[in-house]
């Protein structure tokens, strides 16, 4: 693809991010209702669905060649140009008033994510990537950090009720095994935002499992591009499951998380 398509197809999800900012802002640490999806760990409320509407709205006008998948209203329209949206990424957080949550855009052509971006409404960081490179607030960024688990700063939303339910004990003895191996673990619950900070060179390690494409499609190119690495360990973005994302540079060879994502993968 050439890179004046993908930097085009970037802004034009920065544009629809921003469309939906100052909503999520009023709306943040008002309390609203909450709704629940597949079960009560799974929220939703009103603001992530008219959040969604708004982002297909500005994404159908400026690319009209445009199917929109979003994390709420499912699919709409036809195109060669396929937005994997999540309005609100990590919605307990938005409900309950904490500050780490995001708004995720992804755009694909055939198989590929060309750009993408990850826009946090509370602290105005908006990250960019293209073909052309990743970007946070218009300035280049480069995913570097720890070399080893003793120095690195872990992102992990495992384990997840649904990990619990399907592993019982061994999910919570792998849990242990991370926060034994790494310097710092943090659960804080948005897989986009996670892999944001991890491309920014914020945090080093980022791993999760039962995501979907809308969660990760705008956050693996950024990682990619800002020199990071990421691994969908279901073999492909566009397959729900788990992934594994770090900074370069950093010994993942020699990371319990290796072992770790691979017996998850198994």
């Amino acid at each position: 693809m050439d890179l004046s398509i993908s930097r085009d197809l970037a802004a034009i999800a920065v544009e629809a991010a921003r469309s939906v900012g100052d909503q999520l802002r009023k709306a943040f640490r008002s309390r609203p209702a909450v709704q629940t999806k597949r079960d009560f760990h799974d929220p939703v409320t009103e603001h992530d669905k008219a959040a969604e509407e708004r982002i297909r709205e500005v994404l159908t006008r400026l690319c009209p060649d445009s199917v929109i998948v979003g994390e709420e209203g499912g699919t709409h329209g036809e195109g060669t140009i396929r937005w994997y949206v999540d309005p609100i990424d990590g919605t307990a957080n938005f409900a309950a008033g904490l500050p780490f949550f995001c708004t995720s855009i992804g755009a694909v052509v055939g198989d590929e994510v060309v750009a993408g971006t990850i826009y946090d409404p509370v602290s105005g960081d908006e990250f960019t990537a293209s073909l052309e490179g990743a970007f946070c607030n218009g300035e280049a960024i480069r995913s570097r950090g720890a070399r080893t688990d003793r120095e690195a700063v872990l992102l992990s939303s495992f384990p997840t009720p649904r990990d619990l339910a399907a592993e019982g004990d061994a999910a919570l003895h792998r849990f242990a095994r991370m926060v034994d191996a790494f310097a710092t673990t943090r659960r804080p619950g948005s897989a986009a935002l996670k892999l944001a900070h991890v491309a920014a060179g914020w945090s080093d390690v980022a791993y999760g499992t039962h995501v979907n494409a809308w969660d990760v499609a705008a956050g693996s190119l950024l990682v990619e591009r800002a020199g990071g690495v990421f691994i969908p360990l279901s073999g492909s973005v566009f397959v729900s499951g788990g992934y594994l994302a770090c900074v370069g540079g950093f010994d993942l060879a020699g990371s319990v998380m290796a072992e770790v994502s691979t017996r998850r993968a198994s």
